[in-house]
């Protein structure tokens, strides 16, 4: 089987014979095979054995047929290794039990290379590009500056970041020394797993969107960018997704990266003509159209391709990560529908 490129040079801006196509959180809980690794073991526990994290990783790459392979893993996996209490509660999603809300709490944090934070994400790695040798290229990954900031001064996730939001406001030195922290330890995390072989890099901002421009611009975007700049040298494509963030889409393209990941709450057309055509575009369909009958599905499909016109550098995926309870079924005719119809369209543009 000859090896699936179309993933790299779509972030290369490169003519590709089809659209490539991979989902955000495509291993997960839609799937059956990973439901019952997942009653076997708790969540931390399949990060952190390399063997299981490559396993599920692998599971849509063979059920569902997609261009680009990404490690299955957490963006709060490095929060252990600086000190904070983590702990996935049933039913709650992430808790931090020692949240960070002042400059003692931020002092503590350790900022320790990557490979003894977390050593079992390279493993995973490693095994991963033996797996998928000739076949499809691995995705790594990490959250970005805010939004591991977000989780470890929230405590959790949160609905309007009350006590980060204070943070910066009542003592933006605190915040500011903070964010420097995380972006070494981003940059860190990020720089481990290119080195350990993945050939990409997405930085997840999941949270950014609950800032304003002036607030992202003074507070955010330094530190995004200085992840991103770290990472320039590497010699892999900078993949750079800020959900929720249509209103400071031209801030988070000046931040870096080589791919800009779009929601859905703005036409990709519109998207890239804000973002710059000297960059790739990735996104942008809604996860919950998943759940409508495969007619539409296609029906969206071909708008987002007919939006994008056929120029280099889209990389098809979803605005946000695919939905637990998503039909394998409709996730499979997604993906044969971005291939199908991209390459009728190359065919006729061809003629």
């Amino acid at each position: 089987m000859a090896f699936n490129d179309r993933f790299l040079r779509a972030c290369r801006c490169e003519p590709v014979d089809g659209t490539p196509v991979w989902l955000m959180r495509q291993a997960g809980r839609y799937m059956k095979e990973y439901r019952d690794i997942r009653a076997k073991h708790d969540f931390l526990t399949m990060c952190k054995r390399p063997e299981v994290a490559a396993e599920v990783t692998l599971q849509p790459v063979d059920k569902i047929g997609v261009d680009a392979a990404i490690l299955f893993a957490d963006i709060l996996l490095p929060l252990e290794g600086m000190g904070i209490d983590l702990e996935f509660a049933k039913g709650e999603g992430p808790v931090i039990h020692n949240p960070v809300r002042v400059k003692a709490d931020v002092d503590k944090i350790q900022v320790v290379e990557a490979e003894e934070a977390t050593p079992y994400v390279a493993d995973a790695i490693k095994i991963l590009r033996r797996e998928l040798e000739g076949r499809v290229p691995l995705i790594g990954f990490s959250g970005a500056p805010f939004t591991l900031a977000s989780y470890i001064v929230e405590g959790s996730g949160s609905r309007d970041y009350r006590y980060a939001k204070a943070m910066i406001y009542e003592a933006p030195e605190v915040w500011h020394t903070l964010m420097e922290k995380l972006a070494e330890i981003v940059t860190r995390y990020l720089r481990m797993q290119i080195k350990a072989g993945a050939q990409a890099v997405q930085m997840f901002d999941s949270w950014v969107g609950a800032l304003g421009p002036v607030d992202y611009e003074k507070f955010v975007m330094p530190y995004s960018r200085r992840v991103m700049d770290n990472l320039a040298g590497e010699g892999v494509p900078r993949i750079h997704f800020a959900n929720n963030a249509s209103t400071l889409l031209e801030l988070v393209a000046s931040a870096g990266g080589d791919v800009i990941g779009i929601d859905w709450r703005i036409n990709i057309d519109v998207a890239w003509q804000r973002v710059g055509y000297d960059k790739a575009i990735q996104g942008n369909l809604d996860p919950i159209i998943l759940f409508g009958p495969i007619k539409c599905i296609e029906e969206r499909v071909k708008d987002i391709l007919d939006r994008v016109g056929g120029r280099p550098g889209h990389i098809f995926n979803l605005g946000h990560g695919i939905h637990k309870d998503t039909p394998v079924e409709h996730a499979q005719a997604l993906v044969e529908a971005v291939h199908r119809l991209s390459q009728e369209q190359i065919a006729k543009s061809s003629v």
